[in-house]
């Protein structure tokens, strides 16, 4: 008869080896994971301010020279975007006479200050 020692397969300690790599490429994985979805996240909002901007900047450019204004539309004030805030300022005579440069500053709600801003000049 033959003896039931059987040799074949892991011991505990191997398998335990093997756990704790999982492990520490799992946290690795997440932590990039978390990294990537902040950036689109940033990323969106700075896209989405951008836009926000430029939008502002063609009306202001459609309307013509008169009718730049400086103003402000606070938080909830820009339809589907109230976590935005844009602020239009216009200063006459720079960089010339009869110029006009005026600046949309973007800033959205979030951890910290942040803000996109654009500037166009104007004349008669």
């Amino acid at each position: 008869m033959r003896p039931l020692c059987n040799e074949s397969g892991f011991t505990l300690f191997e398998i335990l080896i093997a756990v704790a790599i999982l492990a520490v490429g799992s946290v690795g994985t997440t932590a990039l994971t978390l990294s990537m979805v902040r950036g689109n996240a940033i990323s969106n909002n700075i896209t989405t301010a951008t836009t926000l901007a430029q939008d502002k900047l063609e009306d202001i450019k459609r309307l013509g020279y008169a009718a730049a204004v400086s103003g402000t539309e606070d938080y909830g004030a820009i339809a589907n975007y109230s976590s935005y805030r844009r602020v239009t300022t216009v200063t006459t005579g720079v960089p010339g006479a009869q110029m006009k440069t005026v600046t949309v500053a973007v800033s959205w709600r979030s951890s910290g200050t942040h803000n996109v801003t654009l500037n166009t000049i104007l004349s008669q």
